[in-house]
């Protein structure tokens, strides 16, 4: 049977293991979101040996040479030496510098990181706390702020249920700390070349986050196509921001509508790109109302949130 080799740290595992489990059922606490390869919170290192990896592409090349690997969708079928992914030696410090509520259960967090980053409106970043038994917790947040226009990060963040990252992210303050691990996503950003076409923003509940960012730097670009953005949640806690930028921009209509809810759609142009963000659930209903209206599926772009907290 492979054996496994963390700090030093050796024990066998049955061939074929899933590494992330393997690694968890050690004890060394590996987090995890998605297990889907998305979220990226199980990140390791292997610097001995190879995994069996089924998803390859979900690193880029230059990680991929440094030996990492998402640890949920590798299987051990060798001998391996792994370093589990450090927040303080592998993550980027980052402070808290705003922490206010602009609806019940939504926690808008900005902060301010210790180098400058670099991403673009509509992806994601990896945050990681503490727990007070000193477990390292990492959660995939999409990016709300527009790195062309703030300077902080801004994180919109669903409070409704508990989850090991809310609970501490409830107790966070001005002047805390936090580590950012790496930029994800892509699939829904803007791209200049739609600047004349009519463009759809979908969002559910805190999937409004990217979209915030995304409608930003349209209109930053001088996007001149009608722009519609539908929100549908219990709390439309960027109410006043959209309402006075649809009053700046009359190519925007900010519509908003309650959670599970969504309006019947009829599409004007077959040139139109919409962007969906929001559960699984809100994204195939929004998605599927988009296809029967008659939508290519080419013109669609969407981001699905991960489930634990």
């Amino acid at each position: 049977m492979p054996e496994l080799d963390v700090g030093g740290r050796r024990w066998t595992v049955a061939a074929g293991s899933n590494l992330l489990d393997a690694l968890n059922q050690a004890g060394l606490q590996v987090p995890f979101s998605c297990r889907a390869g998305s979220c990226h919170a199980c990140l390791v290192r292997c610097v001995g040996g190879e995994p069996q990896d089924r998803k390859p592409d979900a690193l880029n090349a230059t990680k991929r040479e440094q030996g990492w690997r998402l640890a949920c969708q590798c299987q051990v079928v060798e001998d391996l030496q792994v370093a589990v992914f450090d927040p303080q030696g592998d993550g980027v410090t980052a402070h808290v510098i705003g922490c206010d509520w602009p609806s019940a259960n939504v926690l808008r967090l900005r902060l301010e990181a210790q180098r400058p980053l670099r991403y673009q409106a509509g992806q994601h970043m990896l945050l990681w706390t503490v727990a007070p038994d000193g477990v390292q917790i990492a959660r995939p947040y999409s990016i709300a702020s527009l790195v062309q226009a703030d300077d902080f990060l801004e994180f919109h963040l669903d409070c409704r249920r508990p989850g090991a990252f809310i609970d501490q992210a409830r107790r966070l303050k001005v002047g805390d700390t936090l580590q950012l691990g790496e930029v994800r996503g892509g699939a829904l950003h803007y791209d200049p070349e739609w600047q004349a076409r009519p463009l759809w923003l979908f969002a559910a509940g805190t999937g409004l986050a990217p979209l915030w960012g995304v409608l930003r730097e349209a209109l930053r670009q001088g996007h001149h196509g009608p722009i519609r953005l539908l929100h549908m949640a219990n709390e439309h806690y960027l109410d006043e921001p959209l309402r006075a930028l649809a009053q700046l921009h009359a190519n925007l209509a900010v519509e908003q509508f309650p959670a599970g809810e969504p309006p019947p759609l009829r599409l004007l142009s077959r040139q139109t790109i919409a962007l969906v963000c929001g559960s699984p659930i809100s994204v195939e209903e929004f998605s599927r109302r988009l296809f029967l209206a008659g939508l290519p599926r080419s013109q669609l772009y969407s981001d699905v949130f991960v489930g634990r907290g």
